[in-house]
């Protein structure tokens, strides 16, 4: 499967809650995520976060003792082999879908304990890339560079949502409801966040990121 069926080859969905968002555990939400914050830290490892800011919470690794996103070590192997080996496909994926429902939970969009390994409400699909045809040798060294405009947008629509998600976690508390019109927002700026990992991180296609909620 060289492509997602959304056309770019990385999607995200988040469920809009069919309920009453949990007032109690909304209001301690920044308490109670720290045992699973924990354990992501702890897979991911220690060394440099990377991310594009899109809650303010999610937490990206790429360097580590052999955990985190394999970025360094796929670099080398795209560059020199031109081989994207499916064990570390899998590993970023699961990593990443990981990362982003603990940041769906931390951002007040659904109260669901983030779990370890289910994919909850979150559906996040990437395609695994023909190499060959796909990708191109060179391009992980200057992806960094061309993925820059995105990180600048990023950064500013991220302090937008980090507002937001001020104002939606006043309005949980009130009325037990996340504002859609801001959940869609949210959901947006993730899913561009997504698509630029996508490209300048996980590596898996050459496609540049539109710039683009939707």
């Amino acid at each position: 499967m060289a492509q997602t069926s959304m056309g770019y080859p990385a999607t995200l969905e988040i469920d809009y809650p069919a309920r009453n968002l949990n007032r109690l555990t909304s209001f301690f939400r920044i308490f109670v995520s720290v045992p699973i914050a924990i354990i992501l830290a702890l897979v991911a490892g220690g060394g440099g976060q990377v991310g594009w800011g899109e809650t303010g919470e999610k937490m990206r690794w790429m360097f580590g003792s052999g955990v985190g996103i394999t970025f360094l070590a796929l670099v080398l192997m795209l560059l020199f082999r031109q081989k994207y080996p499916r064990w570390w496909f899998d590993w970023n994926l699961a990593l990443t879908r990981f990362s982003y429902r603990i940041a769906t939970y931390l951002g007040l969009l659904r109260d669901e304990y983030p779990s370890t390994d289910e994919e909850q409400a979150v559906h996040i699909e990437i395609a695994y890339p023909n190499v060959e045809a796909q990708l191109g040798r060179g391009m992980p060294l200057v992806k960094w560079l061309l993925a820059i405009p995105h990180a600048i947008v990023l950064t500013l629509l991220g302090v937008a949502v980090i507002v937001g998600t001020i104002f939606s976690w006043f309005v949980i508390l009130f009325t037990g409801n996340y504002p859609r019109e801001l959940f869609d927002f949210v959901v947006g700026v993730m899913r561009w966040a997504l698509r630029v990992d996508a490209y300048a991180v996980l590596l898996i296609t050459d496609q540049y990121p539109p710039f683009s909620l939707s």
